[in-house]
């Protein structure tokens, strides 16, 4: 690890970022920037919804509800702190972001993963309570117990990102003006522009990612291992059926948010490209937070029908 003076003469110098330009034809620039800025606004706006219709409607206002909020809200901060700074440099202006610009964003936005990432696990809790444990959930799955497990979350990925972003940015860079070959500060493409020997940054990233993928991906996990026992024991298809669509959204998101964590954070680095890597990263900023919400109101009849009554009744208070 470098000494506390690096961290100083880097943060004090000169030393900038600038994003690489991936296409240079004006036409492809625009169309590229109607269509991100178009999901942009669509994550906003179900990320959005979810958050409205949990507030309004008294009948989701229930521990799962509470999860699915508080995930869509994180939804929107992750792709802000990113989006608008990629569209603002789509067109080839190559705006310089300082050093402690870089270090804030790669903060921001790896503590709001990693938030997203344990609260998969926390909701994969939920329904285990609620399905092995249906005589006892509202005793264990209490809202003081749903607020810690949300701090829980939150607090457990500052701890860790902080660790991370502190030994990236104590290394020395090559230069003062540094192209990324990305579209943000992510770990992997900032430690590909130090000019010393990362192995140990790469440890360290390495242990995070254990802590931020593969243990919560164990917890969730054992908890559906249980599930699934006790969905097979119910002999009534309509309870199988019930229990079963309770899960079935879930685990779509936690197998897209998993996947793509993986794949980008926990692949040997000799056996990546940095195109891979960036193609990757474009699923998981744009298609997670905007598929999440999709993915949990397409497949569940009882928020399809609050969100509908929902917007029925604020329909009715507007009209004079």
């Amino acid at each position: 690890m470098s000494s506390p003076s690096t961290f100083h003469l880097n943060q004090s110098g000169t030393t900038e970022f600038v994003f690489r330009v991936f296409f240079t034809s004006p036409r492809i620039q625009a169309l590229l920037f109607c269509l991100l800025l178009l999901l942009y606004i669509m994550t906003l706006c179900s990320n959005t919804s979810i958050i409205w219709a949990v507030c309004t409607h008294t009948s989701l206002r229930t521990p799962m509800y509470f999860f699915l909020s508080n995930l869509s809200l994180i939804e929107i901060c992750y792709s802000t702190t990113v989006i608008p700074l990629m569209l603002s440099n789509i067109f080839g202006a190559q705006r310089p972001i300082p050093l402690a610009g870089c270090a804030a964003q790669m903060f921001v936005f790896c503590t709001l993963g990693g938030t997203d990432c344990f609260l998969l696990a926390a909701m994969a809790y939920d329904r285990y309570v609620a399905i092995c444990h249906p005589l006892n959930y509202t005793l264990i799955m209490t809202q003081k117990r749903c607020i810690q497990l949300m701090v829980a979350s939150l607090g457990l990925s500052l701890f860790l990102v902080l660790q991370l972003t502190v030994v990236i940015f104590t290394l020395p860079f090559c230069g003062h003006r540094l192209e990324i070959n990305h579209f943000f500060c992510d770990a992997p493409p900032v430690l590909r522009l130090a000019c010393t020997d990362t192995r140990m940054q790469q440890a360290v990233l390495f242990v995070v990612c254990i802590f931020v993928l593969t243990v919560p991906f164990v917890l969730i996990s054992i908890s559906y291992t249980f599930i699934a026992n006790t969905i097979l024991r119910i002999r009534s298809a309509e309870g199988c059926r019930k229990a079963f669509s309770t899960c079935s959204s879930h685990l779509c998101v936690v197998l897209l948010q998993y996947g793509c964590g993986t794949l980008v954070y926990m692949r040997p680095r000799s056996s990546t490209s940095e195109d891979e890597d960036l193609e990757i990263a474009l699923v998981y900023t744009f298609g997670t937070p905007l598929l999440n919400p999709l993915i949990y109101t397409l497949r569940n009849k009882d928020f399809k029908d609050a969100l509908k009554k929902s917007m029925k009744c604020t329909a009715a208070s507007e009209t004079p």
